[in-house]
C-alpha cells in the first residue's frame, strides 16, 4: 500500500535534547556529572516520567535515595528546557514541506505529559501535526506494540499507510513488526532523502 502519512517521534528526531546541556553547567566535575545522570537521575528514572509518573514522586524518590542529589533533581524538571539544545532544523523543514504538500503528519512521542506543555510553548513546530500521542498522558511507553495500536485506533489509521520516524532502533523495529514503513532517523539528510525517495517530497522541496 503506498505511504500517504508520516509519523514523527519528537526527542532525537526534532528536539535535540540532552540532560547534559543543564547538568554540565551546574556539576563542573564532569565525573559527578556522569554519575548524577547515569545513578541518580538516570534514563530509567526518567522514562518512569515518560510513562506518566509526576515530577513530584520523581523527586521524592531520589530525596529517600540520594538526598544530597534532591535539589538538583528538582532542577531536573525546574529548568528542563536547558535541556534542550535547539532543533534540528532540518526536520522541521521537512514536516513544513510535507504539511504544505497535504501530508497528514502525527507525533508519537515518549514523553513527560508535564514536559510537553513547555515544548508547545516554545516551538510551534507541534503545531504541524494533525494529532499527538503523548506517552506520559495515557501510560504506554514505545516500544510496547499497545502504544502504536493506540494510534492507530485514535486518528483511524492503518500501519501500512504510515511511515514512522524515529532515532531509537528499538521503536523502529517495533513499529515495522507491526505493518509500519520506517525511516531509523540519523540527521535530517536522510530523512529527506527517504521523503522524497518515497515519493513524499519533492527534490525542489529540499532547504
Amino acid at each position: 500500500m503506498p505511504i500517504s502519512t508520516v509519523v514523527f517521534d519528537m526527542g532525537g528526531v526534532f528536539l535535540d535534547w540532552n540532560p547534559r546541556y543543564l547538568f554540565s553547567k551546574l556539576i563542573p566535575d564532569a565525573g559527578e556529572m556522569e554519575f548524577f545522570l547515569s545513578t541518580v537521575c538516570c534514563p530509567a528514572w526518567n522514562l518512569r516520567q515518560d510513562e506518566g509518573r509526576s515530577f513530584a514522586e520523581a523527586v521524592a524518590e531520589i530525596e529517600a535515595t540520594y538526598p544530597a542529589y534532591a535539589p538538583l533533581a528538582r532542577l531536573f524538571f525546574e529548568r528542563w528546557p536547558e535541556t534542550v539544545g535547539g532543533l534540528f532544523q532540518g526536520t522541521v523543514a521537512a514536516a513544513r514541506a510535507l504539511k504544505k504538500a497535504g501530508v497528514p503528519l502525527y507525533l508519537l512521542s515518549n514523553c513527560s505529559a508535564e514536559t510537553f506543555p513547555l515544548v508547545a510553548q516554545r516551538y510551534d513546530f507541534p503545531a504541524l501535526f494533525d494529532g499527538l500521542v503523548i506517552s506520559g498522558e495515557i501510560r504506554l511507553l514505545k516500544p510496547d506494540p499497545a502504544i502504536y495500536h493506540h494510534l492507530l485506533s485514535r486518528f483511524g489509521l492503518t500501519a501500512e499507510t504510515c511511515l514512522f520516524v524515529d532515532d531509537v532502533e528499538a521503536n523502529i523495529t517495533a513499529a515495522r513488526s507491526l505493518g509500519f514503513a520506517t525511516h531509523h532517523f540519523q540527521g535530517a539528510d536522510g530523512l529527506w532523502d527517504d521523503l522524497i525517495g518515497r515519493g513524499l517530497l519533492d527534490a525542489a522541496d529540499r532547504r
